[in-house]
């Protein structure tokens, strides 16, 4: 059956069904590694790595679905609508780096402020469309956390944000798992 005759209320219980672990895990790792330079990395090293790392993020999830099941690139996978929904909020997440990009060059260190809200965006339709709490959780707290660290910790916005984020990922992720289950 193919996304034409399938109602989209059947296609988005379909797509709720699924695990959604692939990409907050690529998530957790990058932003994690992205900490991790922030403790030892000059400034410039790790801006270039925060752009690296979550440029990144979608192709380790890719990488990383196939060992959660979930394998993206599956191409006898049935089509859904909601996988295209899923990809241009992602895209959206990508785009906003034109946002990112302006205030970083007049203040390098607005990067973990800008790409760590703008990106975790996408979490919101995502709430939406599976209609479950979870991506309301992940883009609030992030939103809050990443704000109030950038405030709080100015000399440790590329430490304190990047890992800020692992942990709302990791809460992410175990939500996701009880909601599995």
């Amino acid at each position: 059956m193919n996304t034409q005759t399938r109602s989209l209320e059947a296609q988005r219980h379909e797509f709720a069904q699924r695990k959604f672990l692939a990409m907050p895990i690529a998530g957790a790792i990058m932003w994690a590694i992205t900490g991790i330079g922030g403790l030892f990395l000059p400034s410039v090293y790790a801006t270039w790595l925060l752009f690296i790392c979550t440029g990144f993020i979608a192709y380790l999830g890719m990488f990383i679905s196939k060992f959660t099941g979930e394998n993206f690139l599956d191409k006898k996978k049935q089509k859904n609508t909601f996988d295209n929904l899923f990809f241009f909020a992602m895209g959206e997440a990508l785009l906003v780096y034109s946002i990112a990009i302006p205030f970083f060059m007049v203040d390098y260190t607005s990067l973990p402020l800008t790409v760590g809200i703008l990106t975790g965006l996408m979490w919101l339709p995502f709430s939406w469309i599976i209609q479950h709490w979870v991506g309301l959780f992940h883009g609030i707290l992030r939103t809050v956390l990443v704000l109030a660290l950038w405030y709080l910790l100015p000399e440790l916005r590329f430490v304190a944000i990047p890992f800020a984020i692992v942990i709302v990922y990791l809460i992410t992720i175990l939500i996701l798992l009880k909601r599995v289950r």
